[in-house]
């Protein structure tokens, strides 16, 4: 992605993933309230693999895997609820919702600071293409 417009194009990259990861953390956000059964798998949060993207020359960067939290599920004493044992618990998900509420927040000044680097760099462009009128 070299060339005149490689800015733009790094630019993209990295919005298009950052827009990938708010995408990513509301789906973990919405399912913190998820529950299941203790014979079945809890919700685990998914976390974007991202890499520089060598394809194109390290000009960007490229999602490479989606791995999902480890650990044990919480357990919660609801005897109430349908999908309870028969010691009335449930599973919780595997959410980190502080990190993922920091996450969301750095996601998004990923994403702003994107904007800005192909704002810019139109902006530059453009003073470069009147230089000749």
């Amino acid at each position: 992605m070299s060339g005149p417009f490689g800015a733009i194009d790094i630019a993209r990259t990295g919005a298009t993933m950052a827009s990938r990861w708010m995408d990513v953390l509301g789906h973990n956000l919405s399912n913190v309230n998820t529950v299941t059964s203790t014979d079945s798998e809890a919700f685990r949060a998914k976390y974007l693999v991202v890499r520089e993207d060598v394809a194109a020359g390290g000009s960007g960067v490229q999602l490479t895997d989606v791995v999902k939290a480890e650990g044990d599920a919480p357990l919660y004493y609801d005897p109430e609820n349908p999908l309870a044992d028969e010691n009335g618990n449930v599973q919780g998900p595997v959410i980190d919702v502080a990190g993922q509420m920091a996450d969301l927040i750095v996601a998004t000044r990923h994403y702003q600071m994107n904007l800005q680097v192909v704002s810019a760099a139109e902006e530059a462009y453009q003073a470069a293409l009147g230089i000749g009128r």
